[in-house]
């Protein structure tokens, strides 16, 4: 069978044993109920190639992706909103026009030639920052809790950085258009009448447009997994991103079938979680 990760073993007795082991020798339908019926119990099977239970390697790698995820979301919304607040400022102007090119040649490149670019620059040319990895092997276990926690920010700069500034582009132009819509309301019209200040009419702008920011953070969940895919190949971060690389190079299905599983529950959750807080932030959204 093309593809079968037993097909390469040399050994034709060890491919039998390991084929009955993972119930591989069974007929399709057999293998689907029984894959179903483990997956509803929080069996993914057992790993091909790390002879470990997929369960307990996802969790070993999803508080990694997690950390590296939640960093980039962050940084994603913290510049992403300043870009959109200096444009919205001045909408048509040149500060307008010059920042949403510089959004839009971000969004334009490819994650991995990013994360490739800022390698070059402050890892290997400037040397300001580690190369890959996730801490320093040698000297992480002898740090304190504050050294440690320091080795470990290090590290995440690039990986966050290669992640988020690719959805900058995103978050400034939905941001931008929802300040301006805003702005046009007609309670921020009456108060800029009155002679409120240019910068209070912007926070409130911005406080009336929260929650559709709040939507967009959990929609935007599923492209950070999927860009962490190549993020964390490029600088050796031991997430799921990593993980599911590894899977589709060595053919371990099980690992790749409990990987997407996770992810999928991960951006249903995180979408619940969005409009949750949405529907917390703005009283005028439909209660169920």
């Amino acid at each position: 069978m093309v593809g079968d990760p037993e097909r390469a073993r040399l050994d034709p007795a060890r491919e039998a044993r390991q084929r009955a082991r993972f119930g591989l020798d069974r007929p399709l339908p057999v293998q689907y109920t029984r894959y179903l019926a483990n997956v509803a119990r929080g069996d993914f099977g057992e790993s091909f190639t790390m002879h470990r239970p997929v369960a307990a390697v996802i969790a070993d790698r999803l508080p990694n992706t997690a950390l590296l995820a939640g960093a980039a979301l962050l940084l994603c919304f913290s510049v992403g909103i300043a870009v959109a607040l200096a444009q919205a400022s001045r909408p048509g102007g040149l500060a307008d026009a010059a920042l949403g090119a510089v959004a839009l040649v971000f969004a334009s490149m490819p994650t991995f030639w990013l994360g490739l670019l800022l390698l070059f620059v402050f890892a290997q040319g400037l040397g300001w920052l580690p190369v890959g990895g996730m801490t320093e092997p040698v000297i992480h276990q002898r740090l304190g809790l504050g050294g440690r926690a320091a080795d470990v920010a290090r590290h995440l700069v690039l990986p966050a950085l290669s992640l988020a500034m690719v959805q900058v582009a995103v978050v400034a132009r939905f941001q931008r258009g929802a300040l301006i819509d805003a702005l046009a309301s007609d309670h921020l019209r009456a108060a800029r009448a009155a002679g409120l200040p240019g910068s209070r009419l912007l926070w409130r702008a911005l406080r009336a447009s929260l929650a559709p920011a709040i939507t967009l953070a959990g929609t935007m969940t599923g492209a950070l997994l999927a860009g962490s895919v190549l993020v964390e190949t490029v600088f050796g971060w031991p997430g799921m991103g990593r993980l599911t690389h590894d899977a589709i190079s060595t053919r371990d299905y099980n690992v790749l079938a409990g990987a997407a599983i996770v992810a999928g529950a991960c951006v249903a959750l995180a979408n619940l979680a969005a409009d949750i807080s949405a529907h917390a932030v703005d009283p005028r959204l439909p209660r169920a």
